[in-house]
């Protein structure tokens, strides 16, 4: 209910609850009345994938409960809490496989202390209604049929996104591809953990410490530094990897961002849009104590974490943090540096793996407002590049709008840019027609993202 109404992220439950999960087990037991109680690790892990899970599906959940409600009305007037209770069955249900008793049984006590005894019995008789289709393989699912708009519809409610989400894939990708897609999003996320070379930890460091904590990875295939995990990842925070700042939490799909930056010793570069700083803190590993980063942004707060996390990583030698508004900061600043990073705001359409409640959150017409900004960010960018530097525009979004179209506009209105092709700084799995970066979730099974270099000639 926080995450929907309040704006929480899905996250925040992870890691025993601490940090802003704290609050929100707080807000659930003020609020809800319910006492929480500290999780062990595989009741944390199950607790996270129920409500992730829940949050993820949540549109294909709530069709088959109208369904099952055989009364819109009633559907539409039920009240948030009952709803949410509704929607935990049925995804532990369909989509966990847990013992259908347990559910029945754990959902209705859920309903009779939360609400009332009335609710109970409700709970009762639409869940059991559910076990009954689902062990006679008859669930009720929306048909694929009719025009373009009835069948991003369906395939809205089957695969669980916003319509409008469907539709812009379906055009961009076809309808096969913008499937995968979407099966992507609601699979399990993988993670990648990169060893902090600026402490010295070396890949092999990390894959021995995984082995005692008996953590199943792979090597990823494309940066030396990282490893992928599947499961496990709790077991890899608790064990206190993260916060002696041994390793950071980090998609390969950023990581080949700063491959394209090509951070090098003795190097000025400004980082715009730094914080939570996962890319500043991996160019300044690769900056070996030498040369300046400056790490910009206009959140204070997120910028002090940025800043006490290059300590742990022991980079902080190489990093200065400006906390200020980009477009403000490039009018008023004198100096010129080798390279500077845009990591721009983005829809974050190609994170939805690992963010489970961002799909919901996004609207068509966000899109147009972030153009905007990632015009205004991209020309203050720019005014900082010094003749002969490097711009590098990137996004974790896999949208042309914000990507192609916005590298176009920007050289339309500063010819003094060109095109530098990224082939020699990433493979060329990863190498569009034009010479720009690209991570494709299915093809790549890591977060979608961009990323164009660009030199400035005059």
């Amino acid at each position: 209910m926080r995450i929907e109404m309040g704006g929480a992220f899905a996250d925040l439950l992870n890691d025993k609850g601490k940090g802003s999960g704290d609050n929100e087990m707080g807000y659930v037991e003020r609020t809800l009345g319910f006492r929480t109680k500290d999780l062990d690790d595989r009741d944390l892990r199950l607790v996270t994938d129920i409500v992730g899970g829940t949050i993820r599906w949540r549109r294909y959940l709530d069709y088959l409960i109208g369904s099952l409600c055989h009364d819109e009305k009633a559907f539409r007037s039920m009240e948030p809490l009952l709803l949410q209770i509704l929607r935990i069955g049925f995804y532990e249900i369909v989509k966990l496989d847990m013992p259908s008793y347990a559910v029945v049984d754990e959902n209705v006590r859920l309903a009779k202390f939360s609400l009332r005894p009335g609710a109970g019995n409700m709970v009762n008789g639409i869940l059991r209604k559910l076990v009954l289709l689902k062990e006679s393989n008859s669930l009720p699912l929306p048909k694929l049929e009719g025009d373009d708009r009835a069948q991003a519809r369906a395939l809205a409610t089957l695969y669980s996104h916003p319509v409008w989400m469907v539709r812009r894939w379906t055009k961009l990708l076809g309808q096969e591809k913008a499937i995968k897609l979407m099966m992507w999003n609601n699979d399990n996320p993988s993670f990648s953990l990169r060893a902090n070379s600026g402490k010295g930890v070396t890949r092999a460091d990390l894959v021995m410490q995984f082995n005692m904590l008996k953590v199943p990875h792979e090597l990823s295939l494309h940066l030396d530094h990282f490893v992928r995990v599947k499961t496990g990842l709790q077991i890899v925070i608790q064990a206190g990897l993260l916060k002696q700042g041994l390793c950071a939490v980090q998609d390969e799909s950023a990581g080949l961002i700063v491959s394209v930056v090509n951070p090098q010793p003795g190097d000025s570069i400004i980082d715009c849009c730094a914080a939570p700083g996962g890319k500043t803190l991996y160019m300044a590993s690769q900056m070996h104590g030498q040369g300046m980063l400056y790490a910009i942004d206009i959140n204070k707060g997120r910028l002090r974490i940025v800043k006490e996390t290059a300590k742990l990583h022991q980079v902080d030698g190489v990093i200065t943090t400006i906390p200020s508004d980009l477009r403000t900061f490039a009018e008023s600043y004198q100096l010129k540096s080798d390279k500077v990073l845009l990591d721009a705001p983005c829809s974050g359409l190609g994170v939805l793996s690992k963010r489970a409640d961002l799909r919901w959150n996004r609207r068509l017409e966000d899109l147009e407002e972030l153009k905007k900004l990632q015009e205004e960010l991209l020309d203050a960018a720019s005014i900082l590049v010094k003749p002969g530097g490097v711009l590098v525009y990137s996004t974790c979004s896999i949208d042309p709008e914000e990507n192609e179209e916005r590298v176009d506009a920007f050289l339309l209105r500063h010819p003094e840019f060109r095109i530098d092709p990224v082939d020699r700084y990433v493979p060329p799995d990863f190498v569009t027609k034009r010479g720009f970066y690209s991570s494709d979730p299915v093809k790549h099974s890591m977060d979608g993202a961009f990323a164009a270099r660009l030199i400035r000639t005059l």
